[in-house]
């Protein structure tokens, strides 16, 4: 390990000072290897101390070798001792408790998989039975996992007309088009230069009208005024030729969505709060930008996207909500994954799982890859390798059940529900446009002696960085070893630099360039990246490096084609020598630019090398085998030209178009889905004489409904009641032409027959004119589950409150958002005097249903719901397999034991199509929300689980369907903007009711409205936090201590005018 020479000089201090004696106890434990010999100082080093932060030890040697009086010195080697003893004993506590937690999630993968084959064998046949145990229990060969591409149609210009409009999700760091600042900081690496180049790429292919690239927005006088600016074009779209396919929108765009503060730039872990925020600030757009192109290219219909992709975790999380909000195919790409991160953390032994999730949130991210798990039709991946080492790690996807899964659903075999995401191996692109393919270098000397001007006369003009780079190196003619990546641990630059400096015959024959980011002083820099450059200067001093290793301090990105030019023409070598590399795209732009390569074998770089077969790999821990490569390449000129040719014979594999192509034809076979309802939705109340009954309506109801539009209420926002009332000649035509248009939509219907009343108050609620709307999800349940007689006083004080509040009164509606069915809501109701009428919207069973009183009414008179919604979210419904993998979960104890009594009974009354209800017999036998969800997602099971009426019911409703997610939903169909929402709630409520809390909408918190939740089902230990899902401040939420009118509306204008100047 780097920078440890201290270490060796402290512990041969310790054993002269007879402390050594300590660890002289513990060699019987040892695994006693090379011949039998143990050594203490090498044992220290190279197992103990390496698991260990040294920071605070090397302080402590600092001071102990100032330390003059020998007694005092010797005892602070011996503290130093039983410290470094202790530090030990801890990470090899923290070593067993990493087995047992592997060894608990194998056994749970195992069971998973029985359960699976019991269910699924019961309608297979024999033969079938015997395949499908077969491929779950007995381990076959390994094989690389091969997806079946021969059924698919390769995407062509065939598509041409088909105006695509894809949506690209990237949250994090400082994206924008020009001068990317990759390297910044770890936020702003490759994922940023890919999605970018990615959406340009895409908006060059045949069929794609336009892409929109979410970010967020960024005005802080940290970043540059770039990062602020709402959207950027990054190209225009395609066109024939004579620019007959080109639309005013066409092409892809930067859209920058504020979330979270405005003023400060935010690293990854710290906007996991405000996601929310942005998923309903996108949905904005979505939904305008579907406006826009229903003009230009839907002929009037909404143009929905065909495939929102996110990539990283949060993106993930907001793709998953978003496509579950428009109800179309949602496509991930991890780019890199929590859990192998948090796998190679904890084997590190450096921090417990408690620090490592305080420091990286690592759990919340982990929950939003596996939630994209639940919601994505593709998972797109660089390498083969990430779907079995990476991928594997997760609930969600498991290879063998995904391969079963698929096989059934070929035959046509029910699968009872379960589903496993596809992967595809698609390697990201490279945009050619700026490589100059070189010539064979014979000019090479000649051009670098121009730059370095050795003989007099004036150079040429050549790029900049050639001149930054070659002012370290004395002999800059020497084959140039080039190495480009941020100064990150994991890029294992130190081993690189130790190769180098122990090779003299490679110091001889090559120099060194390191491109470690951009840096002004490295004090400034995050500790991880100072200690590697720190070391790096360290090192070169170590072996007297100067003149032979270049490390310049900035580079722009345009630098980065021309600093592989120079390299290629001293006819050097590219390596990565990452201890993991996911992908390394680095390897590409090297070869494209006729470099041959040196990589890791761990990871992306295998197959690379499979593709292009233009290099050497080695094990990066190898310092010698990199040694080796390194000098092999450059000293054998013959290997060195083959490779070079290699790599540009296969580079067109990884080139842009290619990527594309093959990402719209992976696309292309999802399950394509989207909103159906608009094309039968009047736009204009005014125009269609159908909706004039809702308008009467309105009027009608002024004095009556609790959703009273205010004193100054308007029909349709144009006739005045008061210059009605007062005789206005012109209004008074109005009403009389809109009375005598409302008697011919009332005269009967030949159709009478029909179950539902063909007249437009049961087609189209009045939600659709509301401008505000007022969801109150108060959980108040008694400890049966029953709703407590206060629920009504707080809805009759609410009503009175918002009537008070001039701005918000006026165009607002009422929704009541609920886990009761809509029989016990309406009994509720009855019992309390409030009419159900009173309502816009009622969203019931924990969001699995969505009535509209006063519309969508059967000829009996009863409420149906609104079967858009429940065809909305009956995607991946597991219906009779979910049911019957609960019951049995709910039934087993720890270990795979049964309950002497089972925890739970069905509570068909609140059950429906879309939730699956069930009674709490024994709360103490009731498995966390956490728990549950893990063991359905390892049976292929997606759904929404949660606790709801004072943890007396559990109910399990589809995936896309929640009472936040209702609300979008409401947005989407009937045009009422989530930011033009009031949502009402207590301190506490059903395990949904953090998910309500943070959006664009206005939050207000009643305090002591509800005594009691069912919060403390949701989360296991070790799990993520409130925290992580709801912002600590924001100008959305309020609060409130009484339930009276008065303080209600004073809450209500209070976060009206805080919100007001967002």
């Amino acid at each position: 390990m780097a920078g440890n020479e201290w270490i060796n000089g402290y512990l041969e201090a310790i054993l002269d000072s007879g402390a050594g004696a300590i660890e002289e106890q513990r060699a019987a434990q040892v695994n006693l290897r090379e011949r039998g010999l143990f050594n203490p100082t090498k044992y220290f080093v190279e197992e103990v101390v390496t698991g260990v932060d040294e920071t605070d030890l090397y302080r402590t040697w600092i001071k102990v070798v100032a330390t003059r009086n020998t007694r005092e010195r010797s005892s602070r080697l011996e503290n130093m001792c039983w410290r470094i003893w202790h530090l030990t004993r801890k990470k090899k506590q923290l070593e067993w408790e990493d087995f047992q937690r592997m060894a608990n999630r194998r056994f749970e993968r195992e069971q998973g998989r029985r359960d699976v084959t019991e269910d699924m064998s019961e309608d297979l046949s024999e033969g079938e039975k015997a395949d499908g145990v077969g491929e779950f229990v007995v381990e076959s060969p390994r094989r690389n996992f091969q997806p079946n591409f021969s059924n698919l149609e390769v995407w062509s210009d065939n598509n041409k007309e088909k105006k695509l409009y894809i949506v690209l999700i990237s949250l994090h760091g400082l994206v924008r088009g020009d001068n990317m600042e990759l390297g910044r900081d770890s936020d702003t690496g490759g994922q940023i230069k890919y999605v970018v180049e990615l959406a340009r790429a895409l908006a060059k292919m045949p069929g794609v009208y336009r892409v929109d690239l979410f970010t967020r927005q960024v005005s802080s006088p940290e970043v540059d005024w770039s990062y602020g600016e709402p959207t950027e074009m990054l190209t225009a779209g395609a066109d024939d030729g004579d620019g007959a396919d080109v639309g005013e929108s066409s092409g892809a765009y930067i859209v920058r969505i504020p979330f979270g503060p405005r003023d400060k730039y935010l690293r990854k872990e710290l906007l996991w709060p405000y996601i929310q925020e942005f998923v309903d600030g996108a949905l904005a757009h979505i939904l305008n930008m579907s406006k826009v192109l229903s003009e230009q290219i839907g002929g009037g219909q909404p143009v929905w996207p065909y495939v929102i992709h996110g990539h990283y975790a949060d993106a993930g999380d907001s793709a998953a909500l978003l496509s579950g909000a428009l109800n179309v195919p949602m496509v991930l790409t991890g780019h890199s994954l929590g859990r192998n991160k948090l796998e190679q953390l904890l084997k590190q032994g450096r921090q417990s799982k408690e620090d490592i999730n305080s420091t990286y949130k690592i759990m919340r991210r982990i929950e939003a890859e596996e939630l994209s798990l639940d919601a994505a039709e593709l998972v797109i991946t660089s390498t083969k390798q990430e779907i079995e080492e990476q991928w594997g790690l997760y609930d969600g996807f498991d290879v063998k059940l995904e391969k079963v899964l698929r096989a059934r659903a070929r035959r046509g075999v029910n699968c009872h529900g379960r589903f496993m995401p596809r992967m595809a191996v698609i390697p990201p692109g490279m945009d050619f446009s700026n490589v100059v393919v070189q010539e064979d270098v014979a000019e090479a000397d000649g051009e670098l002696s121009s730059v370095t001007n050795s003989d007099g006369s004036s150079p040429k003009a050549f790029p900049a960085i050639w001149s930054e780079v070659m002012r370290f190196l004395t002999n800059p003619h020497k084959p140039m070893i080039l190495a480009l990546s941020r100064p990150d641990p994991k890029k294992n630059i130190t081993t690189l630099l130790k190769a180098f400096g122990e090779c003299r015959p490679l110091r001889e024959l090559a120099n060194l360039t390191l491109i470690m980011g951009n840096r002004d002083d490295i004090d400034e820099m995050s500790a991880g990246n100072a200690s590697v450059l720190t070391t790096v200067l360290k090192l070169v001093d170590k072996y007297d490096l100067y003149g032979q290793v270049a490390f310049p301090k900035h580079h722009k990105q345009s630098d980065v084609p021309e600093i592989y030019r120079l390299a290629a023409k001293t006819k050097g070598v590219f390596i990565n020598p990452a201890l993991v590399e996911p992908f390394g795209l680095t390897l590409i732009e090297a070869a494209a630019h006729g470099l041959p390569m040196v990589a890791t074998k761990n990871g992306g770089p295998v197959d690379i090398h499979r593709a292009l077969n233009n290099g050497l790999l080695v094990d990066p821990h190898d310092q010698q085998a990199i040694a080796s490569a390194l000098l092999k390449l450059v000293s054998e000129k013959n290997l060195w030209h083959e490779c070079r040719k290699n790599g540009w014979k296969n580079i067109h594999l990884f080139s842009w178009p290619e990527h594309c192509r093959t990402y719209l034809t992976r696309v292309a076979a999802c399950r394509m889905r989207h909103p159906q309802w608009q094309t039968d939705t009047p736009t204009d109340e005014l125009v269609n004489e159908e909706s004039f009954n809702d308008s009467l309506k309105d009027v009608q109801d002024i004095s009556l409904r609790l959703s009273v539009d205010g004193e100054k209420s308007s029909l349709n926002e144009s006739v005045d009641l008061a210059a009605a009332s007062s005789g206005d000649p012109g209004v008074q035509d109005q009403v009389k032409q809109i009375l005598n248009k409302i008697k011919k939509a009332e005269m009967p219907s030949k159709d009478t027959d029909k179950k539902v009343l063909d007249n437009t108050a049961s087609k189209y609620p009045m939600l659709r004119r509301r401008r505000r709307l007022i969801a109150i999800a108060l959980d108040c349940y008694d400890s049966t589950g029953a709703p407590e007689k206060k629920m009504i006083r707080i809805i009759q004080e609410i009503t009175r409150a918002v009537n008070l509040v001039s701005q918000i009164a006026k165009f607002s509606g009422f929704a009541l958002l609920t886990a009761m069915s809509l029989s016990e809501l309406t009994a509720f109701l009855k019992s309390g005097g409030v009419n159900i009428n009173d309502f816009d919207a009622l969203i019931c069973s924990s969001g699995s249903e969505v009535y509209y009183p006063g519309a969508y009414i059967e000829s009996d008179g009863k409420l149906y719901p609104d079967l858009d919604y429940a065809s909305h979210i009956d995607y991946r419904w597991g219906g009779d397999g979910l049911k019957k993998t609960i019951w049995k979960l709910m039934s087993s104890q720890e270990g795979g034991a049964t309950h002497s009594s089972i925890p739970i009974e069905e509570d068909f009354k609140s059950s429906n199509a879309h939730c699956v209800s069930y009674f709490i017999k024994d709360l103490s036998k009731a498995k966390k929300v956490d728990d549950m969800r893990q063991k359905l997602r390892m049976r292929g099971l997606r759904c929404h689980l949660m606790y709801c009426r004072n943890s007396t019911r559990m109910q399990a409703i589809p995936l896309l369907a929640s009472r936040a997610q209702a609300l979008r939903y409401l947005f989407v169909r009937w045009s009422l903007n989530v930011a033009n929402m009031y949502v009402i709630l207590g301190e506490t409520g059903d395990t949904d009711y953090e998910e309500l809390i943070s959006g664009t909408h206005k939050t207000l918190i009643m305090k002591e409205a509800v005594e009691k939740g069912s919060e403390e089902l949701l989360r296991t230990t070790g799990s993520y936090l409130r925290d992580d899902i709801v912002p600590g401040e924001s100008p959305l939420i309020t609060t409130t201590v009484k339930a009276t009118a008065d303080e209600i509306a004073n809450a209500l204008r209070q976060i009206s005018k805080s919100s007001s100047g967002l």
